[in-house]
């Protein structure tokens, strides 16, 4: 890229890599030393109430350091892939004309691909009408009907869900029926696309056996810091298993568990089952991206080093006009 091309484009510091490894700690540092905001790329943090299980950051951390794009939505609210695009896009754009360094950082790949790539997304919102009409025909015909369905009008679409995947399935078919178009179109559509940041993208990982130690722990933390009764006056509010917010992993476990479904030991056993699947679905969809530079992240991790070593490219990231 060429000084010119860097000199048109916002910068862009982001920070993945998966749950437990530590993202959030760094980025504060990161964040107070640079002096900028935060911008969440966490699917379950737009949900407001969910603070424990989905480890929002604190009212302390918030007063320390902005963090956008949390607390955005009630639990029975839809919230989009879209429509965090388009929040992210307003938010980078605001901070960097404010001369803050826009810096997201998250764990949900397909926020952050959305932003970075330019997904396009269709022109028209969603439709709670079409939706319930599926969800209907899916109560009443099957899911693996309606999925049926989703391998004739958009095969691509199909491959890339897993049958049992309720909300993907009926969001393509919402694509579908409203665009007149697969969505995987808009897929198709983005690669065309150039995407308006220059960014600068590290990627926290840890060995297995570690990472897996720690989601343990953290589990038993959250636990004890009142998860249960976090999920208990969610439920006592009127939030439901089928609101998209209580189906955020372990909010659903400790949901069923209140509900008498589960026995206490089989719920925590499943929560720290699915915590290590997520950690391992993350960092298999990080590693795609060719340009994230990858940082192994050990008890012997110096974070003051890790934190000089980051602000010093961060140089290079901005513009010309930024380094006078």
């Amino acid at each position: 890229m060429t000084e010119k091309q860097k000199d048109n484009k916002i910068p862009l510091l982001v920070l993945v890599g998966p749950t437990a490894v530590g993202k959030s700690a760094l980025a504060l540092k990161i964040a107070r030393r640079i002096k900028t905001d935060i911008i969440s790329a966490d699917s379950a943090q737009v949900y407001r109430g969910l603070d424990i299980g989905t480890a929002k950051p604190s009212a302390a951390e918030q007063k320390t350091v902005k963090h956008h794009l949390i607390n955005l939505v009630d639990p029975n609210q839809n919230f989009s892939v879209a429509d965090y695009q388009n929040m992210a896009f307003k938010t980078i754009g605001e901070l960097w004309k404010n001369n803050k360094l826009p810096f997201m950082v998250g764990g949900t790949g397909l926020y952050i691909n959305a932003v970075i790539d330019c997904y396009a997304f269709g022109q028209k919102g969603p439709s709670p009408d079409l939706r319930n009409s599926y969800e209907q025909f899916a109560l009443e015909e099957g899911l693996d009907k309606l999925y049926d369905r989703l391998k004739i009008l958009d095969p691509e679409a199909a491959s890339r869900i897993h049958p049992n995947d309720r909300r993907r399935i009926i969001r393509a078919l919402e694509v579908y029926t409203q665009e007149g178009k697969p969505i995987s179109e808009q897929v198709a559509k983005t690669s065309g696309l150039e995407t308006p940041y220059n960014t600068l993208i590290y990627g926290l990982y840890m060995e297995r056996s570690d990472l897996y130690r720690k989601i343990e722990k953290r589990v038993e933390m959250m636990i004890e810091e009142g998860w249960l009764d976090e999920v208990r006056r969610l439920h006592n509010r009127g939030y439901r298993e089928d609101d998209p917010g209580m189906q955020i992993l372990g909010y659903q476990q400790l949901l069923l568990y209140l509900q008498g479904a589960v026995s206490w030991p089989d719920t925590i056993d499943d929560i720290k089952k699915q915590t290590r699947n997520l950690a391992k679905r993350q960092l298999t969809w990080f590693r795609r991206k060719k340009e994230v530079e990858w940082i192994k992240i050990t008890d012997n991790t110096s974070f003051d080093n890790l934190i000089e070593n980051i602000c010093f490219k961060v140089k290079d990231l901005l513009p010309a006009r930024s380094n006078n």
